[in-house]
């Protein structure tokens, strides 16, 4: 029994395993190949487009040849000339399309649709790479309406795992230092478990061991008035409580082991209810916003220093600078990326970061809903007029 069982029981571990993944890998999915389609489809549509001389470019080009006629000599020493020369030709270029100078097949690629893609459902828009067709125009409004929710939704649900991270991660750091605090305030004497729990009971400790209710009455003050006959009475409910609930749970197993429609239908069930609970996690997240502020610095700080190996015209601070303008989804496009193919291999890091962005300004609102509350009832009890007390 005991050679079957083991198998048997690898078996239901790794369905259990695959049914609890299946959800946040589903939506990674399907964004990942919602990606590629739109990149294909911009691709064909907008690298085969005929390119056609239009009036404007004929008048940048007239106008830029009578300013290169009028271009004063270097010999010459008036200096007012010169910056109006200068400011003509600016004005000039700024008037100018960057399509005009652009090879569709270089810019729509399969590489260079994919970057744009991203930029379309993560909202950040840089402005470098954008439809010139209008069937490109009305299909990049259909995709990014379809493409946003899907991003905000693994955005969502990435961030429930992230939260339970970074939940779990700081509770373990605050269990550790409350037994550290513990150990320090109980130092000096080896403290039974009775003066411990007084220890931690004094200097206003949380403890997160579990505890019997035996250990719970007799750390009490007033246990000494309670019977041992009660407490015995206690410990002989809550085991006749168990036995009760574990019958329950090894009936229910037999069942399933010996029909498995039931457990499918329960497992489903199951995911079905995983994909109810997107959202729930982030919604009790409760970490200070300085932590959350450090964590995106030093995220930041990582790809600002890694950045630059491929981008030759950034430094660190340009490069924080892009990071930062980018998971905050502001996208001036003021800075850009001379190899968009590579970046693409950094779209992990963006759709992670975004998510970090996102849990820091959840936590703020969630603080300035708390100052804003507190700020309108201390206004309101201000304004309240006190009670008058009149002599009879």
């Amino acid at each position: 029994m005991a050679t079957t069982s083991q198998p048997l029981r690898g078996k239901m571990a790794c369905k259990k395993i695959f049914w609890a993944v299946f959800p946040h890998a589903c939506f990674i999915v399907s964004l990942v190949i919602y990606a590629f389609l739109g990149a294909l489809m911009f691709s064909h549509i907008e690298s085969t487009r005929k390119v056609t001389v239009s009036e404007e470019y004929r008048k940048f080009l007239r106008r830029l040849m009578y300013l290169a006629r009028k271009l004063p000599d270097n010999g010459t020493h008036n200096v007012t000339e010169n910056e109006k020369f200068n400011q003509e030709i600016r004005d000039l270029f700024n008037t100018a399309d960057p399509v005009w100078f652009i090879n569709p097949r270089e810019r729509w690629n399969f590489f260079g649709s994919l970057f744009f893609c991203c930029t379309v459902f993560t909202t950040v828009g840089y402005g470098n790479t954008y439809p010139v067709t209008r069937s490109g125009k009305y299909l990049c409004m259909l995709y990014a309406l379809f493409g946003i929710p899907l991003m905000f939704l693994v955005l969502t649900d990435m961030g429930d795992i992230l939260a339970t991270v970074l939940s779990k991660s700081y509770n373990e750091f605050r269990k550790l230092q409350s037994k550290i605090l513990a150990s320090k305030l109980c130092s000096g004497s080896t403290c039974s478990k009775r003066n411990e729990l007084k220890c931690r009971a004094q200097s206003n400790i949380v403890i997160n061991e579990p505890l019997t209710i035996m250990e719970v009455l007799r750390s009490h003050s007033g246990v000494k008035q309670i019977k041992y006959r009660n407490v015995e009475l206690f410990e002989m409910l809550i085991a006749r409580e168990n036995e009760n609930t574990q019958p329950a749970r090894n009936k229910s197993m037999e069942r399933w082991s010996s029909c498995p429609e039931l457990a499918r239908e329960k497992t489903v069930s199951k995911v079905i209810k995983n994909f109810d609970k997107i959202g729930k996690e982030l919604e009790k997240l409760d970490v200070p916003i300085v932590l959350m502020v450090l964590v995106i610095f030093v995220y930041i700080s990582c790809a600002a220093a890694i950045l630059p190996n491929w981008e030759k015209n950034m430094d660190f601070q340009e490069a924080f600078y892009f990071c930062f303008i980018t998971l905050t989804t502001i996208g001036f496009g003021d800075t850009k990326l001379e190899h968009p193919k590579f970046f693409l291999f950094f779209s992990l890091y963006i759709i992670i970061g975004m998510e970090i962005v996102f849990i820091a300004f959840k936590l703020g609102q969630d603080r300035l809903i708390v100052l804003y509350k507190k700020v309108i009832s201390f206004c309101a009890e201000k304004n309240i007029p006190s009670k008058k007390i009149y002599p009879k």
